[in-house]
């Protein structure tokens, strides 16, 4: 739909003046050209063109306006003119001439004559009038093409130089232009990358300059704009700044931007790394099982050990599995957790329960992983049931280079509560029901029409023909199941009709469905094409959402080239991995999903795959009517072809779905027609009346043309060749038949569009912020205007949608949700917009990032529609390479918004090779480089499918289309064409890829434009070569008109290569730009000219590889030739030969810099081509000057400098962004005055080494008086100034609750004293320190999400938020910031504020223990690799081998150079170097301490690992540690910890070292193995010296607290008071002075304490430590001098190994003390060794059993009975089962033991967990030490004599929280079981001393829980010197008997009365089983009888005897 208007004359016009025009509907303006001295005729004859995408309503208004022009001062409004659209809306086009009307709305004598026209959709106004597109070519050639001004579309703001302000609504902004009669027009505002347009203001500057000139920005700074929005009352808060289209200059509509990265990326394989821990399962179904867990992944299973007789096992078994397969093959891998039962040797178990996940939803988790959830178990063979349990687990998929963080849980307690874990993606509800997945499978076509299968080709080979076809059949693979259809036997158009249906939970864990046709063979089956349904895109979760549904509609399928060969080296694309180069079917399918009534007894419970007959589609309708589509193709140019292919004839084939495809396309379409379902006849008669009404029949003779004419090529230079295309296009055209599906392509045009827009506008403020632009946040703001107001607009467009016959179910729901979507995006940008502040500007970019994958996953459309376009090159009938365009980019609508991105414009495209070639190097180089104009569309919309092309060309058709107008042409011929001069001003390339083995390149680079290229000089052995190098191309011609050209010229092509003296350059990476252009009637004058240098990133295949800094001109030579162009000045140098340099105003402006280079020393040197360094030199060297570092004379003695500063000067650019890198590069010197390269290092930003002298107006110390700084009582967790009393209260009182619980009514609060210190060791310390991170992990993410919360009120009440800052006691701002760092959470000031405050409260009932620090990382990351002063540079060589290209940084490094730089402007400051102590020797580097070797003791302690890589094949490990310090080796093999991959090791090692020889220490872990060689598992490494060396003091932590003995003494040999000394003294600070009262004053900074202190023996002495310690602790605070200490820590270090690198191996916690050996010795080392359990007794008595279910029938009296006794065990049912005696025939239930049993275990207190040892199996060599729960369990059976043992019941009772027995057994119920959360839960390490009645309960058949008996016993718990004291015995025996049991006569019925007993017997039950037996007996005698006498009887009868 759209408004046209032909503007053609204005009479009557006064006097002599340059005029123009504007015209205004609905809101969107354009102007005309400028007509120069007009006088009374203005003959304007333009064409403008409004898409609409709402019908116009008729009385909308369209306006005209006339000016008189002005260059300087505003336009004079001449008239304007008025028009009500009423009656063109009725007729579709008008005629007008009428008179305009001024200011006071009377007439004047000016009349205006125009021309309306409105297309409705789809001609619903109106008849098309035929001749109206046919005729125009007149005012093609006459003005500026057809419509100059044509918009993008409604979304963008930038009318090529014209804004409308995009936040407001289009509606209002016609009414401003109303009022401010014409005076709109924003400014532009140029900065560097992107032309940023103009903040929007209230009321902005007059419009100026004509479209001509549209690109002048008048440069409006931003100041300006801020003093200028002030002026208008706007806060600049509230400023936003829109966006311009744009990568230099202005980019016209005609051409789309290229992708520069080459290489595919999909279908690489990669490493990943699959971690699984299985710790426990609960409430698993079934009764006394021996449960083990089966973990599979993929094809690869796993298993636990099988844990006996229990349903809540605990195994916490860790296992790991390696992949090396591509990204989509191993997210779609299942992973499936089973629980089997009784697994053993000889069967396999049964399935208890199973749990199903595919890897990607793991990925797509946070952190990449689950931890510690619960999944629920089902059973798939019966979807009746229930659950069957859950498995607790923790699932990490790991990538390369993912590092992943364990999170620190807080404690067990939180993890029981099953339901709020469980193992599921946010959004999945925990109730999930079983669904029926039908997936229907109708036909197929478009298949390949050979077999190429082995025995079609054994065929061909003996018969010598091939008649065979393929055998098709459908291959559906979803979670893990398979389902197939039947095979159609040859045939490549098959018809099925069947449906597979899938059993699977839903929502189901598996996100993709894979659908593949396969060709059936007798010797194996080969995938004809694949195709992957992602469900998250066919339904949607909301609560409006949609279950999956999809069709039905044809999917395409894409995969290898059809060229019939036996091998296929593309197979593996058909199986859908990588890109496929061709298309190879299409299949119309259809999915529907029903969610199971599983209480319905009908419903089949196998989850089996079922495949079953399905009826064909019922309406042709839903796939959509066939229509004609017509595609057409124009290569504009094809350059930069490989001239690895040869000179042997090129040409280009187009395809789109089988159409074009020389070997086996479609041609004719009548075929086609009759074979679409449906009745065929009724279709093709209405498919020909179609086409003859559209174009006649001269057009249905129209043959296809899908391929150009072959043309030999023409060389460019030594790499590439071209194609002669000059002024003859070659053009392509071809019919093809699809389904009519275009409004989904349509609605994702939209979306993508939207997308593109937001993408662009991020990159510009991401681009802002690197080269800190200001205002970064108002081009935020003009962003999110721009998503709001396109998220309106789609909502509006999609509303029309009208097709609504031919619409799927998913087609409806999809609409309505993207329109919910959208709205809702559109609201949230709004009410973003309003919050983007200067300040919370990170935080909002990553929000908006958000939307942008989120809006470009709702335009991807599932459901396909017309295929992918495929161009092909092809060489002597050989396909070489290939580029896929996607058809609904080259889509055309009469919407604009709708159209494809690249349809009716030049695209530029590069072609790959397919497949597997493309990997690697090969697929950077540039197969060929196109410009080509694609259009495609309905045939009857044909009419415009020039429309886009460059001007200036006639048609060349085919001779029978020769006089038709609408016959597409074979080639164009263009007559008109421009000449140009491109100057490159090449500058500098930086950090380029090192390329030759010396670690350097020789880099020249080559530039192409058409089809010419140049080179610059070579410049030998730089990565950042400076050029300086002006390349002319002369005579460039470009065909179309001029004024296309200056908007759209052509890209440039840069590519790097590295010179080599033999051989062919290599390449180093590629990037592309777009010239400024000036036509020849243009100034080369300011702003535009001479253009400014930019950087261009360079891309290696998909890595970027250095940045280029260059400017590009295009200048248009007109009819005075060269001589009209702006000068070149002449070389300059001589040296440089005829080489130009870049001129004056382009090169950057200089300034002369001195650097000064500290040169410290060098570290471990790796061997140059085997030899050993010896006398290595380091050479700095910066844009062309440098220095060399000292001579090391032996590197093995002494590997430091012995001159310590140089410096140099040179001359840098002024604007720091243009700053060369500085190399390092390391030399070894050799005899006779060689040298070799060691290896270098580019820094690439010098910004962190510049030194600014400091601002002497703005002192951040405030240094006059004194200020105290608060010291509080409570150190752990620092406080900020305010205190959340709100929550801490409120936790305090969840506390109380708590202890009321746990204290049965409070009476247990005594129960915590306070420890004693003997009690106390460093564990208590470090487990203490571990909560206490954990707290304050959990409250930071409390505080975070408390201030979004805020925010979120903030943002509803719509109020301004203002950061309010409390000022702290008295410290500026400095301390302000530096609190900030300090806290660990990144977030703003509001969340730090609680961050403290809910500690105090807990600290109150928790003993004081002093703390240390945990870090959950390493040191280095936390205090920013010790790098204050110091700063370690890595040395890279060069490339060794090919492969090397995607080795990590880690394995290039050759050593390390540790030095620093410091880069200053000259002169500095006189009171710089006039400071008392100044050394000039070391300019800036004062007081640095001398690098002399030094003697250190290093003493490293290793508290303990986590998650180790398993090493052996049982899934575990038996790690030691090994520790490498320069000659040391330290291997502490005989202390290997057996099977744990949890290994506490607990020890220190001291060593000596001589920094710096020896300053790397290496902490590893090996496993222990038997025989053959340790592995290692993993290394981590530490630099000492930056340590040691540092002010951040890393030498030894600063604890808490000072004490002198206990678990807390002080560790440094240097007391605090000592140490502050000294730091005053090195830092140039006035202190410490210790004052009375326990003050100490440091600078003006005045610290309190306490001052005494507490020997062993309790004696009190005064002491200043305290307050030394005090200031310690705040040395931060300190001015000038002040920065963080390291406190005392632990330090958590991933442990890496070399082979697998880049995957975490497990972590590892300790940390490292250094002591200098020229100090007092320190004291001995901390005793960290692990804590060695406690042993203890646990006593249970089992007294009585009650209400115990009766299992046993009598045999004689026919009474239930039970013969009971109860089992008890601690750690296993192996190890110390227990049974009592049996109480025999109970007939109440009720049972008497009086029996005990006795366990003795080892506890460790602090893990809450038994430790126990034994050997895994008989086979074991060691025993293996396991860690288990405290669970006592109680069972109670039913003994049998000759059966099995019938369990009945059990109870479970974890010894550290259980619900208090009853008093009475009938107060034992159910709930002591099922509702432990509000019972009063008790320890027995607390109590001691527990008596009272627990339920036994097992579960009934219908899996409800019951109780099946009660237990009275008692628990007593003794240490084992108590037991030692007070023993007891077992069962009832001595010592301390128990009585025997008074149990009833009831159990000796038999022996009271035995003749009772048998006559019942045989009366009652047992009388006609006697009488049966004695018959039975006498019979058997007879016979017996009859057998015996026989014989003898035969004979004598015989014998007649």
């Amino acid at each position: 739909m759209a408004l046209l208007l032909q503007l053609r004359t204005v009479t009557g016009l006064r006097g002599r003046a340059d005029r123009i025009a504007k015209a205004v509907f609905r809101g969107l303006s354009f102007y005309t050209r400028v007509l120069e001295n007009c006088e009374d005729e203005a003959r304007f004859d333009e064409t403008f063109r409004w898409p609409v995408a709402s019908s116009i309503d008729g009385n909308e208004i369209l306006e005209i306006q006339v000016f008189n022009y002005s260059k300087v001062f505003t336009n004079r409004l001449i008239g304007t003119f008025q028009m009500v659209l009423q009656k063109v809306v009725e007729e579709g086009q008008v005629e007008v001439t009428d008179t305009l009307i001024d200011d006071n709305n009377s007439a004047i004598q000016t009349s205006i004559s125009i021309e309306i026209r409105y297309q409705a959709l789809d001609g619903t106004v109106g008849a098309w009038n035929d001749k109206e597109f046919l005729e125009t070519p007149s005012v093609h050639s006459e003005g500026d093409g057809r419509y100059p001004l044509e918009t993008d579309s409604l979304l963008s703001s930038h009318r090529q130089g014209l804004d409308i302000s995009p936040g407001k609504s289009n509606q209002q902004s016609a009414e401003k232009s109303f009022r401010s009669k014409g005076k709109e027009k924003t400014k532009e505002h140029k900065a560097g990358k992107g032309v940023f347009s103009a903040m929007k203001l209230g009321k902005t500057r007059p419009s100026k300059d004509d479209h001509r000139k549209q690109d002048e920005p008048a440069v409006l700074e931003a100041e300006d704009l801020d003093r200028k929005a002030l002026l208008q009352g706007l806060e600049p808060d509230t400023i936003s700044l829109a966006s311009v289209t744009a990568v230099t200059t202005n980019v016209s509509n005609k051409r789309s931007k290229p992708d520069i990265k080459m290489e595919p990326s999909a279908g690489r394989p990669m490493d990943y790394q699959v971690s699984i821990t299985i710790i426990e399962a609960r409430q698993l179904v079934g009764l006394n099982m021996d449960p083990v867990v089966c973990v599979e992944v993929g094809e690869e299973k796993k298993y636990t050990s099988m844990k006996e007789s229990t349903n809540c096992p605990y195994y916490n078994e860790y296992f790991v599995f390696d992949f090396h397969v591509p990204p989509d093959v191993m997210f779609d891998k299942i992973i499936k957790l089973s629980v089997i039962h009784s697994k053993n040797l000889l069967r396999s178990g049964t399935l208890v329960g199973s749990f199903k996940m595919d890897v990607g939803t793991v990925y797509t988790q946070p952190e990449h992983q689950f931890y510690h959830k619960w999944a629920i178990l089902s059973d798939p063979e019966d979807l009746t049931a229930g659950l069957k349990g859950y498995l607790k687990c923790d699932i990490a998929v790991v990538g390369k280079g993912d590092n992943i963080k364990t999170p620190h849980k807080a404690n067990e307690t939180e993890e029981d509560d099953i339901e709020g874990n469980l193992l599921l993606p946010d959004g999945v509800p925990p109730e999930r029901q079983w669904a029926r997945f039908y997936i229907k499978i109708y036909r197929a076509e478009g298949l390949p029409r050979m077999n190429t299968s082995i025995m079609a080709n054994v065929k061909k080979a003996l018969i010598g023909e091939n008649k065979d076809l393929v055998d098709p059949y459908v291959q559906v693979v979803f979670a893990g199941q398979k389902g197939k259809t039947s095979i159609q036997k040859s045939s490549y158009e098959p018809l099925w009709n069947e449906q597979i249906i899938f059993t699977e939970m839903f929502p189901p864990l598996c996100k993709r469905i894979k659908i593949q046709i396969r060709d059936s063979d007798k010797v194996n089956d080969v995938a004809i094409g694949t195709h992957f349904i992602d469900l998250r895109k066919i339904s949607n979760e909301g609560d409006k959402g949609f279950l999956p549904t999809f069709g039905p509609a044809w999917v395409n399928m894409y995969g290898s080239t059809r060229n019939y060969t036996l091998m296929d080296e593309h197979q593996e694309l058909n199986e859908g991995l990588g890109e496929g180069v061709s298309f190879r079917a299409r299949l119309l399918m259809s999915l529907a999903v029903e969610i199971l009534d599983t209480t319905n007894p009908e419903i089949n419970s196998s989850t089996e795959v079922q495949v079953e007959q399905a009826t064909s589609v019922a309406d042709q309708n839903c796939t959509g009517k066939m229509e004609e589509f017509f595609l057409f193709g124009a290569f504009l140019e094809a350059t930069m072809i490989d001239r690895k292919i040869g000179d042997k004839p090129i040409n280009f084939e187009v395809t789109i779905g089988n159409y074009g495809n020389q070997i086996d396309g479609m041609s004719k379409p009548i075929l086609r027609r009759k074979k679409e379902g449906g009745d065929g006849n009724e279709e093709e008669s209405e498919l020909l009346q179609n086409s003859s009404e559209d174009e006649g029949d001269e057009d249905g003779e129209m043959v296809s043309v899908s391929s150009s004419q072959p043309m030999k090529p023409l060389v460019t230079d030594r790499n590439y060749f071209h194609l002669p295309y000059f002024e003859k296009k070659p053009c392509i055209y071809i019919k093809s038949w699809w389904q009519d599906q275009r409004r989904r392509l349509y609605n994702a045009n939209i979306m993508d569009k939207i997308a593109d827009k937001l993408e662009e506008g991020l990159n510009d403020v991401q681009e802002m912020i690197k080269t800190e632009k200001p205002h970064p946040e108002r081009r935020l703001r003009g962003v999110l205007e721009e998503l709001s107001s396109g998220c309106l607009h789609f909502v509006t467009l999609a509303d029309k949608d009208q097709h609504h016959s031919s619409r799927t179910r998913l087609d409806r729901e999809r609409l309505k949700s993207c329109m919910r979507e959208l709205e809702n995006m559109g609201q949230q940008a709004t009410t973003l917009r309003s919050q983007v502040k200067k300040n919370t500007m990170k935080d909002k970019l990553k929000l908006v990032q958000n939307f942008l994958q989120k809006l470009r996953f709702l335009a991807d459309e599932p459901q396909h529609t017309i295929p992918d376009v495929f161009i092909w090159m092809m060489s002597n009938n050989k396909r070489i390479a290939y580029a896929r365009v996607p058809s609904k980019d080259i889509l055309y609508s009469i919407v604009d918004e709708e159209m494809g991105k690249d349809c009716a414009k030049v695209k530029t495209i590069f072609l790959k090779l397919p497949g597997k070639r493309g990997f690697g190097p090969a697929g950077w180089t540039v197969q060929a480089k196109m410009e080509i104009y694609l259009w495609l569309g309905l045939n009857k919309q044909r009419k415009d499918f020039l429309s886009g092309l460059p001007c200036g060309f006639e048609e060349k058709k085919t001779a029978r289309g020769q006089n038709l107008p609408s016959f597409p042409p074979i080639s164009l011929l263009y007559t008109k064409k421009q000449v140009f001069q491109l100057r490159a001003h090449m500058y500098q390339a930086r950090s380029l890829f090192a390329a030759d083995s010396s670690g350097l390149s020789d880099p020249f680079a080559r530039v192409f434009f058409i089809s010419q290229s140049q080179c610059t000089e070579v410049l030998n052995e730089t990565l950042c070569p400076t050029w300086d190098q002006l390349l002319v191309f002369d005579n460039v011609e470009l065909y179309g008109e001029a004024h296309e050209m200056r908007d759209d010229p052509p890209i440039i092509v840069i590519e790097i290569y590295d010179q080599d003296t033999v051989g062919k350059a290599d390449f180093m990476g590629r990037t592309f730009a777009k010239p400024v252009v000036k036509m020849s009637d243009e100034q080369y004058c300011p702003p535009r000219f001479p253009p400014q240098l930019e950087y261009y990133q360079i891309y290696r295949g998909n890595s970027t590889a250095g940045d280029l800094l260059a400017a590009f001109e295009l200048l248009q030579i007109g009819p005075g030739g060269k001589s009209d162009l702006p000068p070149i000045d002449g070389p300059t140098d001589m040296d440089r030969g005829p080489i130009l340099p870049v001129p004056l105003g382009i090169r950057p402006v200089l300034s002369k810099y001195r650097v000064e280079v500290l040169f410290w020393g060098l570290r471990d040197l790796k061997r140059v081509n085997l030899a050993q360094v010896d006398r290595p030199r380091v050479d700095i060297e910066c844009a062309g000057k440098g220095v060399q570092s000292a001579l090391i004379q032996n590197y093995k003695k002494n590997p430091n400098f012995s001159t310590l500063v140089k410096w140099f000067e040179v001359d840098l650019p002024e604007n720091e962004l243009l700053h060369p890198p500085l190399n390092i590069r390391v030399v070894d010197c050799r005899a006779f005055g060689r040298y070799t390269l060691v290896g270098s290092h580019a820094v690439s930003s010098l910004r962190k080494f510049i030194y600014r002298p400091p601002d002497k107006k703005a002192q951040h110390w405030n240094m006059t008086g004194e200020i105290v700084v608060n010291m509080e009582p409570e150190v752990p967790i620092k406080k900020m100034e305010t205190m959340v009393k709100l929550e801490a209260s409120e936790e305090e009182k969840e506390r109380k609750k708590k202890k009321k619980k746990g204290g049965g009514g409070g009476g247990e609060e005594v129960e915590e004293e306070e420890p004693d210190d003997s009690m106390l060791d460093w564990w208590s310390k470090y487990f203490a320190s571990i909560e206490t991170m954990k707290e304050q992990l959990r409250q930071q993410e409390a505080a975070a999400a408390e201030a979004e919360e805020k925010e979120e009120m903030e943002m509803a009440e719509g109020k301004q938020v203002v950061n309010k800052r409390g000022s702290m006691a008295g410290k500026g701002s400095k301390a302000q910031a530096k609190n900030k760092e300090k806290s660990k959470a990144p977030k703003d000031d509001k969340k730090k504020k609680q961050q403290s405050a809910p500690e105090l409260p807990e600290k109150k009932n928790k003993p004081r223990i002093d703390e240390l620090k945990v870090f959950n990382k390493e040191l280095e990351t936390e205090f920013d690799n010790f790098e204050d002063w110091l700063h370690t540079f890595n040395l890279l060589r060069g490339k060794i081998g090919d492969n090397d290209d995607n080795a990590t940084e880690e394995e290039r490094i050759v050593g390390r150079f540790k030095g620093s730089i410091c880069v200053y402007k000259m002169p500095l400051p006189d009171d710089i170097t006039k400071e008392a102590g100044y050394d000039p020797n070391f300019g800036m580097f004062q007081g640095i301490p001398s690098n002399d070797p030094i003697n250190v003791l290093v003493r490293v302690y290793v508290v303990r690992a986590t998650d180790l890589h398993p090493a052996d094949i049982n899934g575990k490990a038996d790690p030691y540690i090994a520790i490498k310090l320069g000659k040391t080796d330290i291997k502490d093999k005989e202390n290997y910890i057996s099977k744990q991959l949890n290994p506490v090791f607990g020890k220190s090692f001291d060593i000596e070292a001589t920094f710096p020889m020896e300053s790397m220490l290496t902490v590893a872990v090996y496993d222990w193995d038997l025989v053959g060689t340790d592995d290692l598992i993993g290394e981590t490494k530490i630099d000492l010296e930056n340590r040691y060396y540092s002010k951040h003091r890393a030498t030894c932590g600063v604890s808490q607290t000072y004490s002198i003995h206990g678990y807390n003494t002080w560790r440094d040999p240097m007391k605090p008071s000592q140490i502050l000394s000294k730091l005053c003294k090195d830092g140039k600070v006035d202190g410490p002075h210790y004052g009375p009262g326990g003050r100490v004053k440091v600078a003006n900074r005045v610290f309190t304490g306490p001052t005494e202190i507490e020997d062993e023996n309790g004696q009190k002495k005064q002491t200043d430590e305290h307050l030394a310690l005090a200031v310690l602790r705040h040395w931060e605070d300190i001015p000038w001098a002040g920065c963080k200490l390291v406190p005392e820590h632990v330090e958590t270090r991933p442990l890496l190994n070399p082979d697998k690198p880049g995957i975490e191996q497990g972590r590892l916690e300790m940390w490292v003390d250094m002591f200098p050996m020229d100090m007092p010795a320190p004291g001995p080392a901390i005793d960290i060794s692990p804590r060695k359990p406690k042993k203890y007794e646990l006593r249970v008595i089992v007294w009585n059993t009650d209400e115990v279910i009766l299992e046993d029938d009598d045999y004689f009296t026919g009474e239930k009975s039970s013969d009971i006794f109860v089992r008890g065990w601690l750690k296993g049912q192996q190890e110390d089962k227990q049974d009592t005696d049996v109480h025999y025939h109970s007939l109440t239930g009720e049972g008497n033991f009086n029996w005990r049993y006795i366990f003795p275990f080892d506890y460790l207190m602090a893990e809450e967990k038994i430790v126990i040892s034994k050997k895994e199996s008989m086979f074991s060599w060691d025993e293996t030490e396991y860690k288990i729960p405290a669970r006592l369990t109680l069972q109670v059976w039913d003994a049998d004599h000759f059966s099995a043992d019938d369990f009945l019941g059990a109870i479970e009772l974890d010894l550290n929280r259980f619900p208090r027995g009853a008093k009475t057994s009938k107060q034992c119920s159910l709930e002591m079981v099922t509702n432990e959360a509000e019972l009063p839960m008790i320890s027995i390490f607390k109590q001691k001393r527990v008596k009272g009645w627990w339920p036994f309960v097992a579960r009934d058949e219908n899996d409800e829980l019951e109780v099946t008996g009660k237990v009275e016993a008692e628990l007593h718990l003794l240490t084992a010197e108590e037991a030692e004291k007070s023993p007891a015995g077992l069962a009832r025996n001595e010592p301390d008997p128990l009585e025997k049991p008074n149990r009833p006569d009831t159990s000796f019925i038999w022996f009271l009365n035995p003749l009772k007993s048998i006559k019942y017997l045989i009366c009652t039950r047992y009388k006609w089983l006697i009488i049966k037996i004695v018959l039975a007996l006498l019979l058997l005698v007879m016979v017996a009888l009859f057998l015996y006498s026989m014989p003898g009887y035969m004979v004598k009868k015989l014998l007649g005897a």
